[in-house]
């Protein structure tokens, strides 16, 4: 057995976790609700690149005894920013998939963005589906049964969440990266925070 120091004495995993869906789902707001300590407080330092609308925080967590660096990125949902934001996709172990349940038209686009993350995403990555902004409920236009068996069809965990009122963020992420751990051990390098040309660098730990 390992001594009481082995594992505060490795450098932590990094995971690369991207937010996909349409514009004006709370993508950003789930980021912010996660990885800031109070909505209110003074905000953090950004990454924030707005040429490409692209930004990306950084929180560090303890997953079962394991230190876990989670490098969550922002992506745009607008269609001009398609190509940039489904470029970030190579190298993520995982993903946020998001709609609003006020928004039809956002639930019908989960489909295009499932298609994109099959295409242009590493293999066997994780995906967490959210129904976001349970919280106005008087303007629900998908029920919750939709979400449900649109997850179930795929096969992914489905939550609905508000960023607003704090409800599944914390446990949305917590499945996700519990999936990450379970079945990518091997591929999380002990790496620093990648920079923005991380994807153009060769990979040189083990490959599933």
């Amino acid at each position: 057995m390992a001594g009481p120091g082995h594992r505060s004495a490795r450098k932590p995993l990094l995971v690369k976790i991207v937010m996909a869906g349409e514009s004006c789902v709370g993508k950003t707001s789930i980021v912010r609700r996660y990885t800031e300590p109070s909505p209110a407080g003074p905000p953090r330092a950004a990454s924030y690149i707005a040429t490409v609308g692209i930004d990306f925080k950084v929180k560090t967590i303890t997953f079962n005894d394991t230190t876990v660096k989670l490098q969550i990125w922002d992506t745009a949902g607008q269609e001009q920013f398609h190509t940039i934001s489904t470029s970030y996709f190579r190298g993520a172990r995982g993903f946020i998939l998001v709609y609003d349940i006020t928004n039809s038209d956002s639930f019908q686009g989960i489909t295009s963005w499932m298609k994109d993350i099959h295409e242009k995403a590493d293999d066997e990555v994780d995906i967490v589906l959210l129904g976001n902004k349970c919280d106005k409920e008087t303007e629900r236009v998908i029920p919750k049964h939709r979400g449900e068996k649109l997850a179930w069809e795929y096969g992914i965990p489905f939550f609905e969440t508000s960023a607003t009122d704090n409800i599944n963020i914390e446990a949305a992420f917590s499945v996700l990266v519990k999936e990450i751990l379970d079945k990518n051990s091997c591929v999380l390098c002990d790496l620093d925070v990648v920079d923005l040309n991380e994807s153009k660098k060769k990979r040189t730990c083990c490959q599933l």
